[in-house]
């Protein structure tokens, strides 16, 4: 069961101006389920995309990037779930153009201006024809309130829709900001992770996007880890529709550019957190931080140690305050001159570790107190600066083995 996390209301989700979207069971993989989404963008909408650094990366995420590269104006986006279209060679990229293809002959633009994704199983024949077979019903379903269906539509392994959605008011206008996101499994960000969705309709200047979606995906996506594995297909794409009608926010910097980049950081932080709390077989979320470091790049390392480490992980699953594990891995996080006797480790409200030593009020009974709980933060301060970082994960159960074993059946 998902931790802490419920299933997002379609009334919560704001629809954005200059976005529909329409689902359709295509049959990919399964038959009578969602399995194909289409987001239609008005003339004018500009958009930006951070991809996975896997360097096995799927067709999809190699089409996109061309497309984006091109700069011709996107205008649409194809999901299916089902199949990752990964491992699929020439054929693959073949396959995905021609669904680019056939969804811009439909809507009578150029295939540049389509973006495609996918996800499911990889190294298996993307059934295009079951995709461009499913496009017209995707198509007749089109409507701008459709985000929820979409949520549940691009699912794998998750076991709820991830979806948020967040309201501002700058330059005396309300400006929407809406997103979606699947991944449950194979979460080990490496620029994003997942596929994960955000529209808003804000006026902003075009050349801002790709800082925009970076940022947003270094304070989110780029946060959380579930089982240390980079997907080939991870993609998290950032659209503005121009249509809120305020005044073009020139620099990110501004008030009104700030009120944006919040919100924008806002929903991706609720989508990536909702991916960890549905983490395959998880059933505690563990929130990492590190402080005291003398970059921010030495505490992701300590963070991430902690957060990727299967022993520490497993700890946790148990309830079990094994917690040198956690020293163990900032001292394997790759800060060659860190001091160990410097270290403080801290578990929820218990003072666990002070100067590189146990600390002599620490009672393994108030650690065990803390682990039993569904939601628990690890803090270590490394006293060597001012930099910190944190990291959202989940512990590492039984389930996590018999979901990714029985992946395929």
């Amino acid at each position: 069961m998902p931790v802490n996390l419920q299933a997002p209301l379609a009334t919560d989700l704001h629809p954005v101006a200059g976005v529909r979207i329409g689902t359709a069971m295509a049959g990919v993989r399964k038959a009578n389920r969602r399995d194909l989404v289409v987001f239609t963008l008005d003339e004018g909408a500009v958009a930006a995309g951070v991809f996975t650094r896997n360097r096995f990366c799927a067709a999809p995420v190699q089409v996109c990037r061309e497309h984006l590269q091109k700069n011709s104006g996107i205008r649409a986006i194809v999901i299916n779930t089902g199949n990752a279209n990964a491992g699929t060679g020439a054929e693959g990229l073949a396959r995905a153009r021609q669904t680019c293809d056939a969804l811009a002959r439909q809507l009578k633009i150029e295939p540049e201006q389509v973006l495609p994704f996918s996800t499911g199983v990889i190294m298996e024949t993307l059934p295009v024809d079951r995709i461009v077979a499913g496009l017209p019903a995707a198509l007749a379903d089109l409507s701008p309130a459709h985000w929820l269906d979409a949520a549940q539509g691009i699912m794998t392994t998750d076991t709820l829709p991830k979806a948020a959605s967040k309201q501002v008011i700058i330059g005396g206008k309300t400006v929407t900001v809406t997103g979606i996101a699947k991944g449950a499994g194979m979460i080990r960000p490496n620029m994003a992770t997942m596929l994960g969705f955000i529209a808003t309709d804000a006026v902003i200047e075009p050349s801002l996007m790709q800082v925009l979606v970076r940022e947003a995906a270094d304070q989110s996506f780029n946060r959380i880890t579930i089982d240390g594995d980079t997907s080939t297909n991870d993609s998290f794409v950032l659209i503005a529709t121009q249509r809120a009608g305020h005044a073009r926010i020139m620099q990110l910097e501004s008030p009104e550019g700030a009120l944006l980049r919040e919100a924008v950081f806002s929903v991706a932080r609720a989508l990536a957190q909702a991916i960890v709390r549905d983490g395959e077989g998880a059933t505690k979320f563990i929130t990492v931080r590190v402080d005291g470091g003398r970059t921010k790049e030495e505490c992701r390392l300590a963070a991430y140690a902690i957060a990727h480490s299967p022993l520490v992980k497993t700890a946790f699953f148990a309830s079990d305050p094994n917690l040198g594990r956690i020293l163990a891995a900032v001292g394997y996080a790759g800060i060659d001159d860190l001091d160990q006797g410097l270290i403080d480790l801290f578990l929820d409200d218990v003072h666990v570790v002070v100067n590189g030593g146990r600390h002599a009020a620490y009672q393994e009974a108030d650690g065990q107190r803390v682990m039993k709980q569904s939601e628990i933060t690890i803090r270590v301060d490394l006293h060597r600066g001012p930099a910190h970082a944190t990291v959202w994960t989940c512990d590492l159960s039984h389930d996590y083995v018999t979901i990714n074993a029985d992946y395929r059946s």
